[in-house]
Order: C-alpha cells, then sequence, then structure tokens
C-alpha cells in the first residue's frame, strides 16, 4: 500500500482504517461545461451568497460569477473522485448474491445503518439496485427468531449484535424509486422483516416499549460506552435506537399498505403512536431539556449528553416546544454541541469528551456526517431555517475547503478529518446538504418521492455499469 504525507490512522476498531490520499481529478476531464454554467446558479442559492436559504436564485455578477465557477469546479471534481472510488473499490461480487454489494469500507465488510446511508447518496443520481442486492443478502442469513447480524462478518463479525432498524427503512428506499413496486416483498421478505422487529422489541425485557442496544459498538457510536456500555451488556434504552424503530415501524406501515394488509398496516401504525409516546415519557427530561438514554437494569436514565438526544427531532416525535428547548439550550450551546464544526457527537461538557483518535472510531466529540445530515433535516421540519443553513453550511465547508478528500469523521474543533482516508461512505452526505435545504428535499421522507437531485440539478451522472 502506498503512503503519503498524509496523517494516517492505525490500528482502529471495526469501520475506522486508513488508506491512502485520494487524488482529485481535473474537472475537464469528468464534466461537461454545460453543467458547469448550470451549477454556477445553484451554488449562488447553495452558498447563500446572495441571498437566504430557499430564495430565488439570482444572476451573479462577474466577480461572483468567478468566484463560483472555482468553487463549483472544486465541488464536481470531489464527487467524482468520490464516485471514482465508489465504483473502483466499494462495489464488490460477492458469493450467492443477485447482483454486486454495497460498501464504503476500504477492508470489504458491510454494515447496517451505512447501508441506509450510502444508498441514500446514490438516490441522488436515480441508483437504487444496491438497496436490494445488500437487503437481500443480510435477510437471507436471517437465523429462525428472525435475528440478523448487523455485518456479513467477512472481517468484523457480530453474531451477537442485531441489524440496527434500517432494513424495513431500506425496502422502502428501494421500492419508490422503482415505480413505488413492493411486490418483490410479498413472497418472503415481509414475514421475514416481521420477525426482524419482533425480535428487536424482544430486547424489550421489561415491558415498557423499549428495547435495549447490546452495547454502544452495537449502536454504530462506538465509544460511547458511558452511555450504551461495553459488549453484551443489554442495558441501554437509546434514544438513538427507539427513533429508528420508530421509523422502521413507519416504514412497515407503508410496506403493508402497498401490499393490502389493511390490518397490519393500522397494527404498525398504533405501535409507532405507543412508541413515540415511550420516547417522550421515558427519554425526556423537563429539567435539562433534553432526551437521556434510559438503563433498562437499574430504572435510572442516563445522563450523558449524546447527539443520540437530537434524533427525536429527526424521527419527528419531539413537540415544538422540546424541539425548542433542544435547539437552543443544547444544539446551539458553544459548550456542548456546538463547536466550531457542529454537531459535536458528544457535549464538550462531559468528562469524557475528546477529540483526538487513538485508533478506534471515536464518537465523543468528533463530527460525523449521518447525523449531521440526520439533524439537518430534523431542523429544516421543524422550522428551524436559519440553524440549518448555519449546519449545512459548516458541513459543507468542512468536507470540502478543510479537507483534500473526504473523510470518515471529523474533528468539530478544527474540521481536520479522521479515519479513512479517501472514505466514500456515508460522508458523501455532507456535499448534498446544502442542496437539501435548497429544495426543500429529504430523501429520508419515506411519504415523498426521491429525486435524482445531483443529476437533476448539477447535471452529474454516476454509471456504475
Amino acid at each position: 500500500m502506498r503512503l503519503t504525507g498524509e496523517e494516517m490512522t492505525v490500528g482502529c476498531l471495526p469501520r475506522c482504517q486508513s488508506t491512502h490520499q485520494g487524488i482529485l481529478h481535473p474537472l475537464s476531464s469528468v464534466v461537461p461545461r454545460k453543467a458547469i454554467s448550470t451549477a454556477v446558479l445553484l451554488l449562488v442559492a447553495l452558498l447563500n451568497i446572495v441571498g437566504p436559504a430557499r430564495a430565488q436564485p439570482q444572476v451573479a455578477s462577474k466577480s461572483e460569477a468567478t468566484l463560483l465557477s472555482a468553487e463549483n469546479e472544486e465541488l464536481a471534481a470531489r464527487l467524482e473522485s468520490l464516485n471514482n472510488d465508489i465504483r473502483s473499490k466499494g462495489i464488490h461480487d460477492f458469493p450467492g448474491a443477485g447482483g454486486k454489494l454495497l460498501t464504503g469500507y476500504a477492508y470489504g465488510e458491510y454494515y447496517d445503518w451505512d447501508l441506509y446511508f450510502e444508498n441514500i447518496y446514490l438516490s441522488y443520481y436515480g441508483v437504487s439496485k444496491y438497496d436490494f442486492t445488500n437487503f437481500k443478502v443480510f435477510l437471507d442469513r436471517q437465523q429462525p427468531d428472525g435475528f440478523v447480524s448487523r455485518t456479513l462478518g467477512i472481517t468484523y463479525p457480530r453474531p451477537t449484535q442485531m441489524f440496527k432498524p434500517f432494513l424495513a427503512q431500506i425496502a422502502v428506499l428501494g421500492s419508490k424509486q422503482n415505480g413505488d413496486d413492493y411486490e418483490w416483498l410479498r413472497a418472503k421478505y415481509y414475514e421475514q422483516l416481521q420477525k426482524y422487529l419482533d425480535r428487536w422489541f424482544a430486547y424489550d425485557t421489561d415491558g415498557n416499549g423499549l428495547p435495549v442496544w447490546n452495547s454502544s459498538d452495537a449502536s454504530g457510536m462506538d465509544n460511547q460506552l458511558s452511555r450504551s456500555g461495553s459488549f453484551d451488556t443489554y442495558e441501554d434504552e437509546g434514544v438513538d435506537l427507539a427513533c429508528y424503530l420508530f421509523r422502521e415501524l413507519q416504514a412497515m406501515e407503508i410496506i403493508a399498505g402497498k401490499l393490502g394488509k389493511k390490518n397490519d398496516k393500522a397494527t404498525y401504525k398504533a405501535h409507532a403512536e405507543r412508541l413515540a409516546n415511550a420516547i417522550n415519557k421515558v427519554f425526556w427530561d423537563d429539567k435539562d431539556g433534553f432526551y437521556y438514554d434510559r438503563n433498562q437494569k437499574s430504572g435510572k436514565r442516563i445522563p450523558v449528553k449524546s447527539v443520540a438526544g437530537f434524533l427525536p427531532l429527526w424521527a419527528g416525535v419531539a413537540s415544538p416546544q422540546q424541539a425548542e428547548r433542544l435547539v437552543h439550550e443544547h444544539l446551539l450551546n458553544k459548550s456542548e454541541f456546538w463547536l466550531a464544526y457542529p454537531v459535536a457527537t458528544y457535549a464538550k461538557s462531559e468528562p469524557d469528551f475528546y477529540e483526538g483518535t487513538h485508533g478506534e472510531c471515536n464518537w465523543r466529540g468528533p463530527a460525523w456526517i449521518p447525523t449531521n445530515y440526520m439533524i439537518l433535516h430534523g431542523l429544516m421540519d421543524y422550522g428551524f431555517t436559519e440553524v440549518a443553513q448555519r449546519l449545512s453550511e459548516k458541513t459543507f465547508h468542512m468536507a470540502l475547503k478543510n479537507n483534500p478528500a473526504t473523510r470518515e469523521y471529523y474533528n468539530s474543533d478544527s474540521g481536520t478529518g479522521n479515519g479513512m482516508n479517501p472514505f466514500w461512505g456515508w460522508s458523501s452526505l455532507a456535499y448534498v446538504m446544502p442542496l437539501d435545504l435548497r429544495e426543500g428535499y429529504n430523501p429520508m421522507n419515506q411519504e415523498k418521492p426521491i429525486q435524482p437531485l445531483i443529476t437533476k440539478r448539477l447535471g452529474i451522472p454516476f454509471d456504475d455499469k
């Protein structure tokens, strides 16, 4: 492996590993001139140089147009470099699969929630095939009790950790892009999804409606040990887990409706409502104005401020009053989450907060793009447009300007990238956040159509044939 002078991360735990520095390709070789001129006007709005978010595009002055053209060329080159990495390093044959599989990781492992966000990114180009291929391989390995492992076990087997609650959401994401056709689920996958969800709720051993994480590792926020525990502890009723399950129940309601299963549809809708009530009853701390996890074994809340506490905004279960307190008392708090490059994944006020890396995937301070992306859309949904604009700009510039290649996660004080280098997984969503804000678009909205917005607005295709 060829290494450069770029700081390398070694000895990382699952998902965080480093490779050589990526090379940005000249724009002339990747994007036609017509696409550049089209995207210049869009970036006037995206970067809010001549008007507020969601304002109508205006004609830039000659000096502004020159600046925007240069920045747009940088963005287009970055996207093409990223997409080349996906095509050449992230798409692989897999034994028994009905097609190629997608991964954001150079070491060839396949993960659960990563798959959802990787496919969200490809949906901006109208690509959906990996919603189906990866989904089917994971479910084809389902155990009789409904258990689905969160990895395929190529390099990092996790035989006791469940696939995070995104499988039904992945099915909806793919189906919406293929003629709103859900019939492919009817023969066997619908029943498998039901067993999978039932297995998740079997982790609710105290009967309050809130299952537990296996550990912080299983949650995907790998080293938040003081919040969600070490391997196989099964004690943390996670705010994040409950929000994923809420959306998964909504996805199952959609799927059941499309398949004409009216009773199931009503059941999943009612269950989602009960879960939303439980989230607000059990996790919400009115004194602090924050959502805290609960330790199922002790029955007490876990007073650790994690980025997971903002996910009720993304799920849409917080009341307007709760949203107001979350945003103004905590998200925008410079002593907690709103550092120079928000959103910190741990409040800076926590005693075990740190920004560095000792080879692990660090979720105790650095900003991670998928949580920024979820929070952005929560802010948009609740009408915090100005805050959403600031977050989208900061994230966009952190990824594009502060780093010569897309990285796995970012120091929330300096904006410096860490982890895999280059990275072509879910961090790609940093580049579409201003576009979503400008267009009022959210591909995670399960009730609305998916649009190939990068191809449609920037004229950049993704050819994986």
